[in-house]
């Protein structure tokens, strides 16, 4: 290995020194010792300007010497320490001491004592045994669970790290590789948005600025140049810019891999290899970053675990409680009731004395109610949520949803509210432009011939185009004749960049002639300035810079344009609205992204110079920001269009079908905005929305000290469909004030899109952060729940539908495990009470709580979902997760489970041949075929009742889907045959007596009655209420997609509510005035109104028209058509009578 690393003329240990240097210090020591940068690069023999050869040897050879850049993870747990972190239930615990007591006692035996059944004592040991096997069982099955959640995690998180690209330069091309490829010696490019994944020294930037808090606590942005500060650690975020860099240090040697290291989360190196980094050492050498840092980043591990729980976790954490509370109480009284009927029976009426025997009649009404508080227990609930998460993330994957957080599955099946960016999300994200408006000319149909361009305006135009953008953004031309260019890099800039390939132009020339380096300064696109510059010399002397941003942005900054033949003319306000009513808007309409380029010239005094031209003395101040972009001279306004997907509409309908209201939040144009939300079906015609501007937005919900106002926001938000030159904050402001909102019943529930780095607070903010996967920054991406692969609108559906499905999934598990809870806790209670001893033994109720936790979850929470999951509104953030239809049916199912059994506890010996009544033999009895058929019944109506739990808003056919869900299918025999097995063998260990064919025929019969028992259930719930929602709330009304409305008061009765004459009156009028409405609107507009155009009150009262038209067509179609013939009659006759 010393061999080895003595190839370089560089050492790991000296560049871990020097990458413990910073600011000036790192600086001078690189000018000193390596003579710059490039005297580095030469050290560690990579080219500057073409990277490293790109030869696997010699990246396999850099990845021996400084090692890979790879954080190994903590070695996950084994096998064996989850069974033992299973064993910490305290009543697991609970159980096995018990049963070790009787365990323990069935080998005593008195010598004073007299043994009628020497069987009896031989066999007392198997009840204490079997309860241990039992135990065992339960335990080896969860760790199994666990074992197998945790490998799928580990899944998760490797597909994600593999989804991290970065861009680094290798045999001169530019390419995206996984970070673990990058090696010490690589020349990387990093961009704005770009999370570092090594630590590096500058070669070149662009206004590169960084945000190191992760590292250092400030908050504050580092700029970043090879002049001041060169040095780029991992773990901080390119917020601003551009720029190369030299990878100086990867994996466990970089500063995230030393952190994570003294944290402890990597395995122990061998001190010996050459390619690691001893923690010793480490603690002992760095100066700055280590100790610091540890703090800084232990911190948000400190608020993470402090982090809320989501939903669905809040509601089952309430359930679980409640129900363990009652159970507590029924064991214990089962318990307390027990050993009170034992004592004053034997010890009050019989006069007997204590013996040593009556402990283990103790110990066994112990083990009873312990039983009795397993069951009661729903531990089986977070193994439920478990399973039907990871089920649904691993399919969610090929949906295109690479889920980051488990409890985003689940959150998205309550979103009421959608936030999505335009552009890439609802559109192609393919950019072409197809409008230009250059020298006072409109060209709309295609790119005007370069020719025919006036010469100085062509060559600023193709010039600003090709060096005002990003390097890294490229058109390639097509492999093969009709194919479409392939686009690299930022889509408005490739847009921009086939404009200069449809003139005739190559911008790869343009940029061999302005190569990145000799560029003198970049002010790169933000959210903030909404354009970007790039300062370039001129020949002749003196300094141009080119700018190109949103058009309004740019002419508003512009005092000059070339007009007709080129001519430089001043630009006025007059003549700046003129072109935004005459180009911009026309343009916006067509749904067209509007990019304004201009250009200013800097000269030194002497020369000659033309009106638009800025003389200057003494050196620029390029820092001075508003000076440089003031005063620019317009080149051309060109319309780039990004169509609309064609599945979108189509997923936009089964969002608003579904509750869900979708909002497009963009920076675009407000024009450009409103014409892409109607092709897409977020503005319909005559619905009564808002499309607001960032800027007016602001104005409307904020107080006069700039506060934000809840109230004004509330009158705001329900209404709100199109936010348009929104700023990131915008987006923040508009995300917290929906979700902090009162104004709806059941709150808000909102998924947001992002994928700009400024897109992170709203991201996080969110219930359900999702960031785009291909145009998405590392930062959103970190900041987001759900990254789309594919970057497509409708895979937020597709997440919808599985979202919902997991909630459906833990309402079946809930509806089955409730019922099998409450007749298993009453039957045990009600035994104590009438008898001396539950009907229901420990081991048999231990199988029950096998069947109900374990072996259902898996069943009920691997249904693949369906489209009728998107025919109900969602739950909301307030809504019980217990429905009024499951309510029903566990109540309707328990009462005749119970009614079942205790008929067969007490006169099952009258009514079933070959029966012997066993309510008064003792404990220590053998077992009966009494209890047996108490017990078997008890499991195959549980069985036949978890498929009527596969439906739990009231459909009739449980069968449906029944046979798509192989899992269900196998585990639903294989617990048949078990149970069959149980009972035909089973004996004292279960304490169960094989059944005869017609004892197994009545059980049989028992079961299959469950499901007519369900349909039942349904037909009396249809019968006593069918105008209820209560038949399972899976229909949503127009009014909650389209908004919500003002209406009337007394207009709107609640659900269930008796409707009135009153009511049917008010209806009636209602419609009679919205027909008046309609016709005197018309009559009112017809002498002056222009044929093609409605005046802005005439829009007005006729979109409140339609409205009121629509509420009273959702009241009318509700089975009351009847009551409405008189007055629909009425109408007509008026509106008539009106008309003439």
């Amino acid at each position: 290995m010393p061999a080895t690393t003595q190839q370089l003329k560089c050492s790991l240990e000296e560049l871990r020194n020097l990458m413990e240097l910073r600011g000036a210090e790192a600086l001078q020591k690189i000018n000193e010792k390596y003579n710059g940068v490039e005297g580095l690069c030469s050290l560690l023999e990579t080219d500057p300007i073409n990277g490293l050869p790109n030869s696997k040897a010699e990246l396999d050879r850099r990845r021996l010497i400084f090692g890979k850049n790879e954080i190994p993870p903590a070695p996950s747990k084994t096998f064996l320490r989850l069974a033992w972190e299973a064993l910490q239930d305290i009543t697991l615990i609970i159980l096995m001491i018990s049963a070790l007591i009787s365990l323990g006692l069935s080998f005593y035996n008195p010598p004073s004592e007299t043994v009628t059944d020497p069987n009896e004592h031989s066999a007392g040991w198997i009840e204490g045994v079997a309860i241990l096997v039992a135990v065992i069982v339960v335990v080896l099955v969860t760790a199994l669970n666990d074992w197998s959640k945790e490998k799928q995690f580990r899944s998760l998180q490797s597909k994600i790290e593999t989804e991290h690209k970065f861009s680094v330069i290798r045999g001169g091309e530019a390419k995206d590789v996984i970070v673990s490829d990058l090696v010490v010696g690589d020349i990387a490019r990093v961009k704005y948005g770009d999370l570092l994944p090594v630590d590096g020294l500058l070669l070149q930037s662009n206004d590169l600025k960084i945000d190191e808090s992760s590292l250092t606590g400030e908050s504050d942005l580092i700029k970043k140049s090879p002049d001041t500060d060169p040095v780029i650690l991992s773990g901080t975020n390119a917020m601003e810019g551009s720029g190369k860099i030299l990878v100086t240090a990867v994996g466990v040697n970089s500063q995230t891999g030393i952190i994570m290291t003294l944290l402890g989360s990597t395995k122990a190196e061998n001190p010996s290899k050459a390619n690691s980094v001893v923690p010793e050492e480490q603690i002992n050498g760095v100066k700055y970053d280590s100790r610091r840092c540890l703090g800084n980043l232990l911190k948000p591990i400190e608020e993470e675990s402090k982090l809320a729980k989501s939903i669905l976790q809040e509601k089952l954490s309430a359930l679980a409680l409640q129900i363990g509370y009652i159970g507590f109480v029924v064991a214990g009284a089962t318990v307390v009731i027990l050993i009170l009927k034992f004592c004053i029976t034997k010890y009050v009426i019989n006069q007997s004395t204590f013996q040593t025997s009556d402990i283990s009649y103790f110990v066994n009404c112990i083990i009873t109610g312990v039983t009795v508080l397993v069951i009661a227990v729903p531990e089986g609930l977070p193994l439920a949520i478990t399973l039907a998460l990871t089920y649904s993330v691993k399919k969610m994957m090929k949906d295109n949803n690479l889920v980051r957080h488990l409890d985003a599955c689940e959150t998205m099946g309550n979103a009421t509210a959608i936030c999505s960016d335009k552009t890439g999300t609802l559109t192609t994200n393919r950019m072409t432009a197809v409008q230009s408006y250059i020298n006072e000319k409109f060209y709309k149909d295609a790119a005007p011939k370069y020719e025919q361009l006036e010469e100085k305006t062509r060559k600023l135009l193709v010039d600003g185009i090709c060096i005002n953008s990003g390097y890294s953004s490229q058109v390639l031309e097509p492999d093969k004749p009709g194919e479409r260019r392939t686009q690299l890099g930022n889509k408005t800039e490739c847009a921009l960049l086939g404009f200069v390939l449809d003139l005739g132009r190559s911008y790869t020339d343009v940029r061999k002639a302005h190569p990145e380096q000799s560029l003198l300064k970049v002010y790169t696109f933000n959210s903030m300035r909404k354009s970007m510059m790039t300062v370039i010399e001129r020949p002749g002397g003196g300094y141009r810079v080119y700018t190109k941003g949103a058009s309004e942005i740019i002419l508003s900054r512009c005092s000059y344009i070339l007009g007709a033949e080129g001519s430089v003319t001043p630009f006025t306000e007059k003549q700046q609205e003129a072109m935004t009513r005459n180009v911009i808007e026309p343009m916006a309409s067509d749904g067209l992204r509007t990019i304004g380029l201009a250009y200013k010239d800097y000269v030194p005094i002497g020369q000659n110079a033309e009106i638009n031209e800025v003389f200057y003395e003494n050196e620029i101040n390029w820092e001075d920001e508003e000076s440089v972009r003031t005063g620019m001279t317009a080149i051309a306004i060109v319309g780039i269009q990004d169509p609309v997907r064609p599945e979108v509409p189509e997923a936009i309908k089964r969002c608003q079908k579904a509750g869900i209201t979708v909002r497009m939040v963009t920076g675009d144009n407000i024009n450009t905005a409103r014409a892409i939300a109607t092709r897409c079906g977020i503005l319909q015609p005559g619905g009564d929305f808002l499309a607001l501007e960032g800027k007016e937005f602001n104005e409307r919900i904020r107080n006069m000290d700039g506060s934000v106002s809840q109230e004004k926001l509330d009158a705001i938000w329900p209404r709100l469909r199109v936010l348009a030159r929104a700023q990131p904050k915008d987006k923040y402001v508009l995300v917290k004030g929906i979700i902090d909102s009162k104004h709806s019943k059941n709150r808000e529930v909102v998924a947001v899109t992002g994928d700009g780095t400024n897109d992170a607070p709203a991201l996080k903010k969110a219930d359900v952060g999702f960031a785009m996967g291909i145009a998405g920054t590392d930062v959103a991406k970190e900041a987001s729940d759900i990254i789309l692969t594919d970057d497509n609108f409708t895979s937020i559906v597709k997440a919808v539908m599985w979202g919902r499905n997991v909630y459906d999934s833990i309402a079946k598990f809930l509806q089955f495990q409730l019922t099998v809870n409450v007749v298993a806790v009453s039957i045990a209670f009600i035994g104590a009470c009438a008898i001396t001893d539950s009907p229901l033994k420990a081991v048999q109720m231990l199988w029950v709580n096998l069947i109900m936790d374990t072996l259902a979850s898996l069943a009920l929470a691997t249904e693949y979902p369906t489209e009728d999951l998107l025919n109900r509104k969602p739950y909301g953030r307030t809504k019980s997760l217990i429905s009024r239809t499951m309510v029903k049916n566990i109540l309707g199912h328990a009462i005749f489970q119970l009614a079942i059994l205790m008929a067969i506890l007490f006169w099952g010996d009258k009514f079933i041949p070959g029966v012997v009544n066993a309510r008064g033999m003792p404990p220590s009895a053998p077992p009966s075929r009494h209890f047996t058929i108490i017990f078997n019944a008890f499991v195959l109506m549980t069985l036949l009742n978890e498929i009527n739990s596969r439906k739990v808003h009231g459909e009739r056919n449980v069968f449906k889907g029944l046979f798509t869900n192989p899992i269900f299918c196998i585990i639903w025999v294989i617990t048949l045959v078990a149970q069959i097995l149980i009972v035909q063998y089973g004996g004292a260990w279960v304490s169960t007596a094989p059944l005869t064919l017609v004892q197994w025929g009545f059980c049989i019969g028992c079961a299959f009655a469950t499901l007519v028992w369900g349909q039942a259930i349904l037909q009396f719930y249809r019968m006593v209420n069918p105008f209820a929602f209560g038949q399972g709330e899976v229909k949503p009304t127009s009014i909650l997609v389209t908004g919500d409305y003002e209406q009337p008061a007394g207009f709107l009765v609640k659900d269930g509510d008796k409707r009135t004459g009153q009511h049917l009156w008010l209806l009636g009028l209602t419609r009679l005035q919205t027909q008046m409405r309609v016709v005197r609107a018309f009559q009112s507009n017809t002498a002056f109104s222009h044929p093609s155009s409605l005046t802005t009150s005439t829009a007005e009262r006729l979109r409140e028209s339609y409205r009121r038209l629509q509420i009273a067509r959702e009241l009318e179609g509700r089975k009351m058509w009847f009551y409405l013939t008189f007055f629909y009659s009425t109408e007509v006759y008026t509106s008539y009578m009106a008309i003439i």
